[in-house]
């Protein structure tokens, strides 16, 4: 595990010493912003209609709060191809692959570091949006089990990117072909569950079942089951399973 640690904190060191983890935060912070303030002014705006025809209160959670992560899963759809796209590419580009490989260290502590690498960035982008949450809680009272549960979601699915974009970039040494194949590859996932509708019942079944986006309705509704965290839990595995046969490979080229 401490090798695994120290590859992960040389992955977050040479994020953050550069203006790369800077430039990705501003930019996730500022669409998130912007769907917010979208959001929470079309909220305000029908909860005032609704109490000037005297009807009930809306659901700050179902009409807010729910909406605005699955935006945010598309604002991730384009921001963690640029984070993972550099992860094999730039070693490979520079030549430090080699020294890598024979370090003593095995393909998974370099993957799973990586990986992890990649994922606290992705986290601290996540983090940011905590000040827009926290600011509902402050003036309004949405219930806070959905919301645990949509950031697990955003979590998980993240998980999901990571571990495709680090297969993609550990097939390259081209950055900008790893971060292209890897936002087609996303967007294939995102998109499939459309292509589902001009299917047959059991095609449309697996194929909505293959889709990522679907799996993350019910976090963002706080429903917690288990055939989505399976779901996530697989598609990571078996990405980061993937990941370490295409090391091995080059490891044996090498």
């Amino acid at each position: 595990m401490r090798n695994v640690m120290a590859i992960a904190q040389k992955e977050i060191k040479a994020y953050f010493d550069s203006p790369i983890a800077y430039v990705f935060i501003g930019f996730f912070a500022l669409l998130f912003g912007y769907f917010f303030v979208a959001l929470l002014s079309a909220f305000t705006t029908q909860s005032m209609q609704m109490m000037m025809q005297g009807g009930g209160s809306m659901n700050v959670n179902q009409q807010l709060i729910s909406p605005l992560f699955l935006n945010t899963s598309v604002i991730i759809l384009f921001v963690l191809p640029s984070i993972t796209m550099r992860t094999y590419a730039e070693e490979k580009r520079s030549g430090t692959i080699e020294l890598l490989l024979t370090s003593p260290l095995t393909d998974v502590e370099i993957i799973l570091g990586k990986f992890f690498g990649a994922m606290t960035l992705y986290a601290a982008l996540l983090a940011v949006t905590l000040i827009h949450i926290g600011t509902l809680f402050i003036f309004g009272k949405p219930e806070i089990w959905p919301v645990v549960t949509s950031y697990l979601g955003l979590l998980l699915m993240g998980g999901c990117f990571v571990s495709l974009g680090l297969l993609i970039s550990s097939l390259t040494k081209n950055q900008i072909v790893a971060a292209m194949v890897t936002f087609a590859v996303f967007l294939l996932l995102w998109v499939i569950d459309w292509i589902s509708q001009f299917t047959g019942p059991t095609t449309q079944q697996v194929l909505m079942y293959v889709s990522i986006t679907q799996h993350l309705d019910d976090f963002t509704r706080g429903v917690l089951d288990t055939k989505h965290l399976v779901y996530y839990a697989s598609f990571i595995g078996f990405g980061l399973f993937l990941t370490t046969r295409s090391v091995d490979s080059e490891r044996w080229r090498g």
